[in-house]
């Protein structure tokens, strides 16, 4: 079969949506398939969100493959008489984040019918789709309440999963993803203020805005806990990234309402270590069940510090948390046969 697998993109910028999208294609290729990566640049600004959308529109792929699957907004707006989608995320500042008080477009009647066209549009040419899956439940409960539409659940896996091993359980919290506000290192380096135990902290990743990862290193010097903490300020290889875990006494992962369980629960799963995360954390929440892989707490230095305590204080507790993340896969059916078989059924 010949496919196509469609995404917008932000020019420069690497991460989970791109991942998703070549570890597909990797599967499907792996399954016989001819597959064709396509990628067209898309910025969120409201000036230019609607006649983005229309080039997309304007695209017809019928005669250039037998399947089109669709992630990232607004590359559903493509046209395929067999299309479908597994949807990542809406543009949010229009959606959620618009009514929690964080709108992406101007407070005014033009405004709101930017938003209404907007909605309106994701809605109809969803419909088109044969199958729309969603990447968590988070994300379908979205598409439910904004657009009307039933989504399948279909949690994205990682790639090469054998890379991830473990090799002991060392002094180590291990975070490793992109060194963002909203994924709050912050609340971690402040955690490890109120840590009583010699647990020690390993922060990896850039940020978009290198100003933020100075400030981060800054609030990191000026503390009492900088001899315990590591922050990488870079890009982690996967391979690092595996050996960083191989040997973690833990993982953690504070992102404020993720859209999914985000790869680095699963990547801490396969490395069999326990998971530290937040009660407000969205679709981490899917993954981690308190008590039993890994400890949900309140966004609090306090209860993060806790959890870290107890995690160094019992190293079995932490082999036991994560091997019970590891039996969270299977039972989530998180690997990429699943997700193939959903993909063309």
């Amino acid at each position: 079969m010949r496919i196509i697998l469609a995404s917008s993109f932000v020019p420069f910028i690497n991460g989970g949506a791109r991942f998703i999208v070549e570890w597909l294609e990797r599967q499907l290729q792996e399954h016989g398939h001819q597959v064709e990566r396509f990628y067209l640049p898309f910025v969120e600004h409201p000036d230019f969100i609607l006649e983005q959308m229309l080039a997309y529109r304007m695209m017809n792929l019928e005669d250039s493959s037998d399947l089109l699957v669709t992630f990232r907004p607004p590359s559903y707006a493509l046209r395929h008489p067999r299309k479908v989608v597994w949807f990542i995320h809406h543009i949010r500042p229009f959606y959620d984040l618009a009514d929690a008080g964080h709108r992406g477009y101007p407070d005014t009647p033009k405004g709101e019918a930017l938003r209404d066209a907007l909605v309106d549009m994701d809605t109809s040419t969803l419909l088109e789709s044969r199958r729309i899956f969603s990447n968590s439940q988070v994300v379908a409960d979205r598409l439910a309440k904004y657009n009307g539409i039933r989504a399948i659940p279909l949690f994205p896996p990682v790639a090469e999963p054998e890379r991830f091993r473990n090799e002991g359980y060392g002094e180590e919290i291990v975070v490793v993803c992109r060194v963002e506000p909203h994924k709050r290192q912050s609340l971690l380096v402040e955690a490890m203020e109120h840590t009583k135990t010699a647990v020690r902290l390993r922060l990896c990743g850039v940020s978009f805005d290198p100003a933020y990862g100075e400030e981060l290193q800054q609030q990191i010097d000026g503390g009492s806990a900088a001899d315990r903490i590591v922050y990488e300020n870079r890009w982690i290889t996967e391979e690092e990234k595996a050996d960083m875990l191989a040997t973690a006494l833990a993982a953690a992962y504070l992102p404020m309402d993720e859209d999914s369980y985000g790869y680095p629960s699963l990547e801490a799963a396969h490395s069999r270590k326990s998971m530290i995360t937040t009660v407000d954390s969205g679709g981490v929440l899917e993954f981690v069940d308190n008590g039993r892989n890994g400890f949900v707490v309140e966004p609090t230095p306090e209860a993060v510090a806790e959890a870290m305590d107890r995690l160094y204080a019992d190293r079995d507790l932490a082999m036991r948390m994560g091997d019970a993340g590891h039996e969270r896969l299977r039972e989530l059916k998180i690997d990429w046969n699943h997700v193939v078989e959903s993909i063309l059924s």
